[in-house]
């Protein structure tokens, strides 16, 4: 009984995300300040705004959201009657639960795990950080892993623990992030040096089709 325990100890660790920035936490404030978007202005004033006034996300505000992380979602999301945006989104920024809070909204049409953490990252008082591609790469997970709670609280407590210790928001940290593997991360193809052409990755295509 005790040696299948610490088994079971061991795979859980051997399986527990290693969050590494691949950059010093120093430059944070560095690569953030090369960070550029024309449409995420208002994002930070407009709709926390609403969502401390009303409690939910309007549909209006919740199609924004959605368009910025992923223009190919626009088809599924728009689907969603704003009733249920409303109660779907109350849910979240109103429950104590972690995980209610995160898999509630991907019972909405098109949120996916990236998409309901744009949602809580932009939307909710507490910081969350946004599951990108791109901002895990910097954080040193090469390829993105079958999203599930675990690893999102994981790389939450992991980002909070950054953004506290160098006194920054968790929005200048996310764009750090993201701004570092765009000009630092090579794509899959050219990592693994192939000796013929090949198809590009799944991260490739997301690279290239959503932010």
């Amino acid at each position: 009984m005790r040696a299948a325990l610490e088994h079971k100890r061991n795979f859980a660790r051997q399986r527990r995300p290693a969050f590494r920035l691949r950059f010093p936490e120093a430059r944070i404030e560095h690569w953030a300040s090369r960070f550029s978007d024309s449409i995420e202005g208002d994002f930070e004033l407009e709709i926390p705004r609403r969502i401390r006034t009303q409690g939910y996300l309007e549909k209006r505000d919740f199609l924004r959201l959605c368009r910025w992380k992923s223009p190919r979602s626009r088809p599924h999301v728009e689907k969603n009657p704003a009733s249920f945006i409303e109660a779907v989104t109350g849910t979240a920024f109103s429950t104590s639960d972690e995980r209610l809070r995160i898999e509630v909204l991907t019972l909405l049409d098109g949120v996916d795990w990236p998409t309901a953490s744009v949602i809580l990252h932009f939307g909710h008082r507490d910081p969350y950080p946004i599951l990108d591609v791109r901002a895990l790469w910097s954080f040193g997970i090469e390829e993105p892993p079958n999203y599930g709670f675990e690893f999102w609280w994981a790389y939450t407590l992991a980002c909070r623990r950054v953004a506290r210790r160098n006194g920054c928001t968790m929005r200048a940290l996310d764009r750090a992030l993201w701004q570092y593997s765009k000009e630092r991360q090579r794509p899959a193809a050219a990592r693994r040096r192939p000796r013929g052409p090949r198809p590009p990755s799944n991260t490739d295509r997301i690279l290239r089709a959503d932010r």
